[in-house]
C-alpha cells in the first residue's frame, strides 16, 4: 500500500533546513525548484573534522539518532529517498537537539556526487529493500554497482555493516561481497543469538524479532 502524503509535507521539509544537507540530483518529485546540492564538507557542516559514518536508507531515523547520541565524537549523515519518511527522521533530530547528525534526500547511486573519495569510515545498510524480482537485482544495495560506490567513498580502514531479515538478500550480499574483493567478518545467521555486541535495533528489526524471525548480519571491509 502506498503511503499517504503527510499534511503540509513541503512546509515541514523546509522547516528542517538546519538538519538537511540537501537533495541529490535524482530527487525531483515535487522538489524541482530546489538548488543543486553542494559537495559535502565535513568541517564546514559539523565544525570539526571527525570521522564520518553514513546510513543508507535511514527510514524514520531511530537507529541513526541513537548512534549519534551514543557516539558524540562521530559525525553522522543519513540518506533517505522517501520524503514522507525522511521528514519524520529530521523532525525527530531537530526535537532532540542532536548536533552530530545531518540528512540527505535521494538515492544511493548519487552519493559520489556529494561525498569525496575516502571520506566515510563506516556505512550502515539496515533492512534495505530486497527487490525480490531478479529483474530488479541491480537496485539491491549490495549489487556490484553499489559496491563500487562504497569502495570509492570508504576510507582505507572503513567497512560496511549490514542487517536484514531477508535470507535471499543476505545470500546475494555474501556472494557479491566475496566475488568483488571484499573481506567478510562477524557473519551471523541469527544476530540476536550471537556473541556480537553493541547492536542497536531499528524499527523494522524490533518488529521482525517480535515475530520470531532471525536477523542476518555481516561486516564487509576492503582488502
Amino acid at each position: 500500500m502506498r503511503m499517504r502524503k503527510k499534511r503540509h509535507l513541503e512546509e515541514r521539509l523546509e522547516q528542517c533546513g538546519d538538519v538537511c544537507l540537501g537533495w541529490l540530483p535524482d530527487y525531483i518529485a515535487e522538489q524541482r525548484e530546489r538548488p543543486i546540492t553542494e559537495p559535502f564538507n565535513n568541517e564546514k557542516v559539523f565544525g570539526r573534522d571527525n570521522p564520518v559514518h553514513l546510513e543508507i536508507g535511514c527510514g524514520k531515523g531511530r537507529f541513526i539518532q541513537q548512534m549519534a547520541e551514543q557516539n558524540p565524537d562521530i559525525n553522522f549523515i543519513a540518506l533517505e529517498q522517501t520524503a514522507n519518511v525522511l521528514v519524520t527522521a529530521m523532525e525527530r533530530t531537530q526535537k532532540s537537539g542532536i548536533k552530530n547528525l545531518k540528512y540527505y534526500a535521494g538515492k544511493a547511486e548519487y552519493l559520489e556526487k556529494v561525498l569525496a573519495p575516502r571520506s566515510v569510515q563506516r556505512i550502515y545498510l539496515n533492512f534495505s529493500c530486497p527487490y525480490p524480482k531478479e529483474s530488479y537485482a541491480k537496485h539491491r544495495l549490495t549489487h556490484p554497482l553499489f559496491l563500487e560506490i562504497y569502495r570509492s567513498i570508504l576510507t582505507e580502514d572503513g567497512y560496511i555493516k549490514q542487517k536484514t531479515d531477508n535470507q535471499r538478500l543476505f545470500e546475494f550480499s555474501v556472494e557479491n561481497f566475496s566475488q568483488n574483493g571484499w573481506c567478510l567478518r562477524n557473519v551471523s545467521l541469527d544476530l540476536h543469538n550471537s556473541k556480537i555486541a553493541g547492536n542497536i535495533m531499528t524499527e523494522y528489526e524490533e518488529r521482525f524479532t517480535g515475530m520470531g524471525l532471525p536477523i542476518y548480519y555481516l561486516e564487509a571491509c576492503l582488502r
